[in-house]
């Protein structure tokens, strides 16, 4: 049976996250969609959607979606879904709007029998257009707002109708010098089309190689992004084995500054393309399909605070010498 797609949302406070919530309850998609808020207390979703309870589960008035709010700790929380009878379609977690979005990331990497059961599909984020400059600028809160950012497989730029083009146009630059290779939605009330947000596979496909373009633009003084390319026919392919061996060493030395690594690799003596995915101190390096008509070649990109560019690109060309 395939694993259960899921996506996070998250966002700063007011950015919108709880009114997307309720346009995907609401929406005549037909998936049965578990939403899990990552917080404690009542649901913040309209009465006239939920059906009240007082058990974890709430059937939703539209026939397809289920809610639950994580009073125990996520896991207990996904493995009760796991034992349902009538599977769901796919996972919603929706973050408090102070939550770093890293620890629900690393639960489906870290648990085995939630790896099992669950993929990560993408982490999205919401983004307060009118709003999200002074939270940037804002001593504290600026850091929160910077990581959801900078985690981001996908930025929806909410009340844009707050905002001049001009304006809009500056925010789209700021982003992309927090994070170069998240696609920027844009949105009113929160409505999105959900073919853009859920099921998109962020975790689980081979980006397109143009993710490296706009790379040394616009960097935000706090977060940067270090883009990497080697051709195999100058720099050679990779060592699987001398590679696995520095991202491991390279994720737990810098595993707290280092938000998330992705990329496309060239393996020796391997005909299929590899795909890196990573978050803070956990990576994934699995093969995929066979190299085509592309220039064979590595490359990647991270994401994190303070990262040292020729640091890392020495490291990736060690991976090469081996």
């Amino acid at each position: 049976m395939s694993k259960i797609p899921v996506t996070v949302l998250t966002g700063f406070l007011g950015a919108g996250k709880t009114t997307l919530v309720n346009h995907i309850l609401t929406a005549e998609h037909g998936h049965r969609i578990a939403v899990v808020e990552n917080e404690f207390g009542e649901i913040p979703i309209d009465d006239a959607l939920v059906l009240r309870s007082d058990e974890e589960f709430f059937e939703m008035s539209n026939g397809c979606c289920i809610c639950c709010t994580a009073r125990t700790d996520l896991i207990d929380i996904l493995r009760k879904l796991i034992q349902r009878k009538d599977r769901i379609d796919r996972v919603l977690i929706e973050t408090t709007g102070l939550a770093d979005p890293n620890p629900v990331a690393q639960t489906f990497y870290a648990d085995e029998e939630i790896s099992e059961h669950f993929a990560l599909d993408a982490i999205v984020t919401l983004v307060d257009s009118k709003h999200i400059g002074q939270h940037l600028d804002g001593a504290g809160v600026g850091h929160q707002a910077v990581d959801q950012i900078a985690f981001a497989d996908r930025l929806v730029l909410n009340k844009i109708d707050l905002v001049g083009e001009a304006e809009l146009a500056d925010l789209r630059e700021r982003l992309r010098g927090i994070n170069a290779t998240a696609e920027i939605l844009t949105s009113n009330y929160s409505k999105v089309d959900l073919a853009d947000i859920l099921g998109v596979g962020a975790f689980n496909r081979i980006v397109h190689p143009a993710w490296l373009d706009e790379q040394e633009h616009f960097h935000d003084p706090a977060v940067n992004s270090v883009g990497i390319e080697l051709d195999s026919a100058v720099d050679g392919d990779l060592d699987e084995t001398a590679l696995r061996e520095w991202l491991g060493r390279l994720t737990a030395e810098h595993g707290d500054d280092l938000y998330r690594l992705k990329g496309v690799l060239a393996v020796r003596e391997d005909a299929r393309r590899f795909v890196l995915q990573g978050i803070h101190r956990i990576f994934e390096l699995r093969p995929a399909e066979p190299w085509g008509r592309d220039s064979r070649g590595s490359k990647v990109v991270f994401i994190g605070r303070d990262l040292d560019r020729a640091s890392l690109v020495a490291g990736l060309r060690t991976c090469a010498r081996a």
